[in-house]
């Protein structure tokens, strides 16, 4: 038996079909003049893979710290350290580094004036992108927080020599590095000469007499205009067993830099000394002034002794020796903050 079709519905097929014909037709003509309807692909660009970061050696490390300690107190103004700062210079020289040295004369807490040397040691100066490492050489002229020799500077292994040893031993790699920013090592002076405890009041005065190495640099960059893309500060960072919190005011400064060395951390296996819990214990360090007057987002890795509630119990006393430094810990700091610099493209 046949159908009839409805007169109406021919005529929308019809419609339909022709709409059909057109839209193909047009279809077939752009793709004759070489025009694509399909969105078009974006190119895949190649990331150049990044070179492997070097092996931190902790024995290393550890061999620098000890060579300051043996040089004595770096107290400013002492013959132990002029020869220490010699020893520094030769070293950053040794493994590539354009040296500038800042020589000045600045106030300390009791009014007396101090000679300033602050040491700069720079990779690839001519890049404007960069990278700032620090941490201070010079030790406390007195063990206020001792119980005995209380006017007698103390030997600095953790409290200053720690610090330098980590960024000696990451200094002996960088003339290897040739991609990313660019790195400039600045090891402070007279950090740690502030107002003895037993007579400083917690004020912004009190506050201001410490870091002013950190203070000089921060107003006299040793480039005009320096800048960087981060910085690191490295305070007591060689006691066996010691954690290392998220300082207060580094994550007010610079919490994205913060996080991304505590997850370089953990990534490291390092998770158990890097703690991610924020604490405010530091009331100034280096990193203050670097971020307060060059705008550098800079953080300050430094001890954190649950039982004291701040530093390790040796801090300020005689018992900051060889004794303290492990090198277990210079080794899970270096190797994080290598991993850093190295990762930066």
């Amino acid at each position: 038996m046949g159908t009839r079709m409805n007169t109406n519905a021919f005529k929308n097929n019809m419609t339909r079909g022709a709409r059909f014909f057109l839209i193909g037709g047009i279809a077939l003509l752009a793709a004759c003049n070489g025009e694509q309807t399909a969105p078009d692909k974006q190119p895949r660009v190649e990331v150049a893979p990044l070179p492997p970061t070097p092996l931190f050696d902790q024995d290393s490390a550890y061999a620098f710290v000890a060579r300051q300690v043996a040089f004595g107190p770096r107290v400013p103004a002492t013959a132990a350290h002029q020869a220490c700062g010699d020893w520094l210079v030769a070293k950053l020289k040794e493994y590539g580094a354009e040296v500038v040295e800042q020589r000045a004369t600045v106030t300390i807490f009791n009014g007396q004036s101090m000679p300033l040397r602050n040491i700069i040691g720079s990779w690839r100066p001519e890049a404007a992108d960069r990278i700032l490492l620090l941490a201070h050489w010079d030790t406390r002229p007195f063990a206020d927080k001792d119980t005995e020799r209380m006017n007698q500077p103390i030997p600095g292994a953790n409290d200053g020599a720690s610090g330098v040893g980590v960024l000696l031993e990451i200094a002996r790699h960088l003339s290897a590095k040739e991609h990313g920013p660019g790195v400039d090592i600045l090891f402070t002076d007279v950090e740690d000469y502030g107002q003895p405890a037993n007579t400083m009041g917690m004020d912004e005065r009190s506050m201001d007499t410490w870091a002013l190495g950190a203070q000089y640099f921060a107003k006299n960059p040793h480039v005009q205009g320096y800048k960087a893309r981060f910085g690191i500060l490295l305070d007591m960072v060689g006691a066996r067993d010691a954690l290392f919190y998220k300082e207060a005011l580094s994550v007010q400064f610079a919490p994205a830099i913060v996080n991304k060395v505590w997850r370089t951390a953990e990534s490291l296996g390092h998770a158990d000394r890097f703690i991610p819990e924020t604490k405010y214990f530091v009331g100034t360090d280096d990193h203050v002034p670097i971020n307060k007057q060059l705008r550098i987002p800079t953080i300050d890795i430094i001890q954190y002794d649950p039982s004291t509630q701040a530093f390790g119990p040796y801090w300020h006393t005689h018992d900051d020796d060889m004794d303290v430094i492990d090198p277990e810990t210079l080794r899970a700091v270096g190797r994080t903050v290598l991993e850093v610099v190295w990762k930066e493209r």
